[in-house]
């Protein structure tokens, strides 16, 4: 069985923000991922990271903010999406989420 993209959207908006989410479900849960997901949220503008979530082997899950990464506790798919959302409105304008 493979990887499943279960989330798999992208928009520009009209200043040239970018946010992208892709989640996969994976076959098996693991170690590094024991909810069974893998997964990017990306948020930015003019090349530059205003936010980004993700799991990337090794790393586990953690947050972007600009240059800072910190380590991020992984609840439930509705609780990242929520929080990914949040940071959205915060970094890159209400209007827009």
């Amino acid at each position: 069985m493979k990887a499943e993209r279960i989330i798999d959207s992208k928009e520009v908006w009209p200043d040239g923000t970018l946010v992208q989410l892709v989640v996969w479900r994976l076959p098996a849960v693991s170690a590094e991922r024991p909810h069974g997901l893998k997964y990017r949220l990306y948020c930015g503008r003019n090349g530059r990271c205003l936010v980004r979530y993700d799991n990337e082997a090794g790393k586990g899950d953690h947050r972007h903010a600009g240059l800072r990464e910190e380590p991020y506790l992984f609840t439930t798919l509705s609780r990242l999406l929520a929080d990914f959302r949040a940071d959205v409105r915060r970094l890159a304008g209400e209007a827009y989420v």
